[in-house]
């Protein structure tokens, strides 16, 4: 029995080693896997940094506030840098306005994009336009220290893009991925100039993709991250672990000025198209249909006597556009553009402007419950146009007053008389308010049905009030869009 006994204690402290061995093995294991993951981020920096460069931008061009236009990061953190700002600029010793304007300085990142020729050729160099927007001087910096006085090629303010060219044609360039392919929790690393200083390396994972309605720009589809992005970071590469650029760090949101976790980035599909198209011509053309557009909501979808929500409704066809053209009509539901689908409005606005003017595309929608396909020959856009338009938005709600249009008021909102009713008082906290209506929208419709004055307008409400909710199209400066109001 003895013996059992002793025999079991010694397979006991047996499994007890293994174990341990085993926990050890892990352990280390788990190091190895740590030290790989860093040798792979040290190997996107080396294979990165020779192509970044940091951008330095003097300016005399304040804004009313004594910042430099395009100056992305608020009054608090110019203040931090140049010092407090007067009514007119920032001051002098003793507070006396300088005779001269001072030149403000801004920092920013940069990189290679593309080289013409060996070495004596162009190199261009990608960054945001509102990092060089208003650039009196231009001076760029790689990390070998070698500098070099650079020129704007081209710039988009609506997509945030420019591009900037020096001569220095032994540069690397980066490669662009499709950031089509780019997968929420895939590791990136950002590379830039945060706060001047140079060449800083920050890792993080895509947070989400295909941000937007973001107020940044006007053309956004934004990769959102974690990696850490700070005053000095915008224009920098955004890279994936093969050191392929998936985007270019734009923004941030922040309460501080500073790094709070959420960054975005411009992806690389939208930079190639309009990088191209800046060295080319140093412009950008857009394609355009001439349609305002709204997201599809689930109020809007019942009214429609949709099941889904997928798609976006036409609120308005502008008259000689190429939708006009092409037969689309308002209520019209867009679920698709040339077989892919359109589940978003901001998306959808995008792949409209990238496509070349000029060419054709086939919209799949919805008409009367029904689907069709309807072949549309791209626009080309203008300055003054966009290429599918969200309408405006308002504050609105069922606790509002209305007017019928005289022909002064009809005039004063770009409508005919008998086109509608205006609203001339909202009540605070009623369902109009938290809807969004405000005073000076025209009311064109009532459950689809025009309303000439504001008697048909309160009969036809009244009309809707056994359903539990209306239906009114409204319009807003150039604008219309559908709004449901429930009194449920």
């Amino acid at each position: 029995m003895g013996r059992v006994r002793n025999a079991m204690a010694v397979l006991a402290c047996i499994g007890l080693l293994t174990m341990e061995s085993f926990g050890a093995a892990q352990a280390r294991d788990g190091v190895e896997s740590l030290r790989e993951t860093g040798k792979a981020f040290a190997a996107v920096a080396k294979q990165v940094a020779p192509s970044v460069v940091n951008i330095q931008v003097e300016s005399t061009r304040p804004t009313m506030s004594g910042m430099p236009e395009g100056w992305p990061f608020g009054e608090d953190l110019f203040r931090r840098f140049f010092g407090e700002p007067g009514p007119q600029g920032p001051q002098g010793p003793q507070g006396q306005q300088p005779r001269n304007r001072p030149r403000a300085i801004g920092q920013g990142t940069g990189f290679v994009f593309r080289i013409n020729g060996s070495s004596s050729g162009e190199t261009y160099i990608v960054t945001n336009n509102h990092v060089v927007d208003g650039a009196d001087k231009i001076r760029v910096k790689f990390q070998d220290g070698r500098s070099f006085d650079a020129k704007i090629k081209g710039a988009d303010p609506k997509s945030d893009v420019a591009v900037i060219s020096i001569e220095a044609g032994d540069v690397p360039a980066l490669a662009l991925a499709d950031s089509a392919k780019l997968e929420v929790g895939e590791w990136v690393v950002a590379m830039g100039n945060p706060f001047g200083l140079s060449h800083t390396l920050t890792v993080g994972v895509v947070s989400a993709t295909g941000r937007t309605s973001l107020g940044i720009s006007d053309y956004e589809d934004f990769i959102q991250t974690d990696a850490a992005i700070n005053p000095g970071n915008s224009g920098g590469p955004l890279v994936n672990l093969d050191g392929e650029i998936v985007g270019m760090n734009t923004a941030i949101f922040s309460q501080s000025g500073g790094y709070m976790g959420v960054g975005f980035a411009i992806p690389s599909n939208l930079i190639r198209n309009i990088a191209a198209q800046l060295i080319e011509t140093g412009a950008v053309t857009r394609g355009f249909l001439g349609i305002m557009i709204q997201e599809l909501t689930p109020e809007l979808a019942e009214t429609f006597n949709l099941k889904e929500t997928q798609g976006i409704l036409i609120a308005q066809v502008n008259d000689g556009s190429p939708a006009q053209e092409a037969g689309l009509q308002q209520e019209d539901i867009v679920i698709a553009l040339n077989g892919q689908p359109v589940t978003e409005v901001g998306d959808f606005r995008n792949r409209v402007s990238l496509t070349k003017p000029g060419s054709r595309v086939q919209l799949t929608i919805l008409r009367d419950g029904k689907r069709r396909n309807v072949d549309v020959r791209i626009g080309e856009l203008e300055d003054d146009q966009a290429a599918a338009s969200e309408p405006e938005t308002g504050n609105t709600d069922l606790g509002l007053s209305v007017q019928t249009l005289t022909p002064q008021l009809a005039e004063q909102f770009g409508v005919k008389p008998g086109e509608g009713v205006v609203i001339t008082s909202v009540e605070p906290g009623s369902i109009a308010a938290e809807a969004g209506l405000q005073p000076g929208v025209v009311i064109a419709q009532v459950d689809r049905k025009p309303v000439k004055n504001a008697a048909e307008f309160r009969r036809a409400v009244e009309a809707s009030r056994a359903a539990g909710r209306v239906l009114l199209l409204v319009r807003a400066g150039d604008g219309q869009r559908f709004v449901v109001l429930n009194w449920e």
